[in-house]
């Protein structure tokens, strides 16, 4: 995880390297009634999740109503891709092996024999705080909605008798008694509220069109199971 958090500060250093602040005495000269923006980036995993998924891919689209010229009502539908790390396939990685072992025995078993997908999708309401100036821009953003979490281990089958350990959890298992109880899984959803809230920085371009660079941080407790914590970084175009 050392390595996730210099990557944390990097982005966070890298957004507001550029400059953030408005030219207050020169407004912004297009003013809409609605707000749209769509972009996508890179997200981080932060612990709990971190301990299981890697670095990943993320898109983020969204609209709503301005009301007035700093504030503004964004819902917003997000995609972030949790790519299963050694953590979480390790244990996968050995009931596979107890199950088929390799011929010869010598032979190591492979992680590229486990099909394994794991993607966040967000459907969130938002409220918007900003100040565009004539070039640059900032805004802080903040809301809540559903948090749905999707595993996938296609195919696979866990041996009888296998103990219990976080990993299993997150990937949707159940566990009695300190085993896994529900052996066969070909996919597992996983709902629940959350929160998110972040800041960026916008640069106009034409026809009301904006550059924004954000970082936000999203929360949702999965359930009881393991939480998703998300710091994604986004790029794109806000109008």
């Amino acid at each position: 995880m050392a390595k996730q958090n210099l990557i944390v500060v990097g982005l966070v250093a890298t957004l507001f390297a550029i400059p953030v602040h408005a030219d207050e005495t020169q407004p912004s000269p297009v003013e809409s009634q609605v707000n749209l923006h769509i972009g996508g980036g890179i997200g981080v995993p932060l612990d709990p999740t971190g301990k299981f998924a890697g670095i990943g891919g993320t898109f983020q689209a969204g609209a709503g109503p301005n009301l007035g010229s700093q504030h503004s009502i964004v819902g917003e539908f997000m995609w972030h891709a949790l790519p299963p790390n050694q953590s979480a396939l390790l244990p996968v990685l050995n009931a596979l092996c107890l199950l088929n072992p390799p011929v010869p025995p010598s032979t190591a078993c492979s992680v590229a024999s486990i099909n394994a997908t794991d993607n966040v999708y967000a459907l969130t309401a938002n409220y918007m705080y900003h100040k565009y100036g004539k070039r640059f821009g900032y805004y802080a953003i903040g809301g809540g909605g559903w948090y749905y979490r999707k595993a996938q281990l296609k195919n696979f089958t866990v041996p009888a008798g296998t103990v219990c350990n976080p990993a299993w959890s997150w990937w949707g298992y159940a566990c009695q008694g300190g085993f896994v109880s529900n052996t066969v899984l070909a996919s597992s959803g996983i709902s629940s509220g959350g929160i998110n809230g972040g800041v960026g920085i916008t640069v106009a371009m034409t026809a009301g069109a904006k550059f924004y660079i954000e970082a936000r941080y999203h929360y949702s407790p999965q359930g009881g199971r393991v939480s998703t914590q998300i710091l994604p970084v986004t790029m794109g175009i806000r109008w």
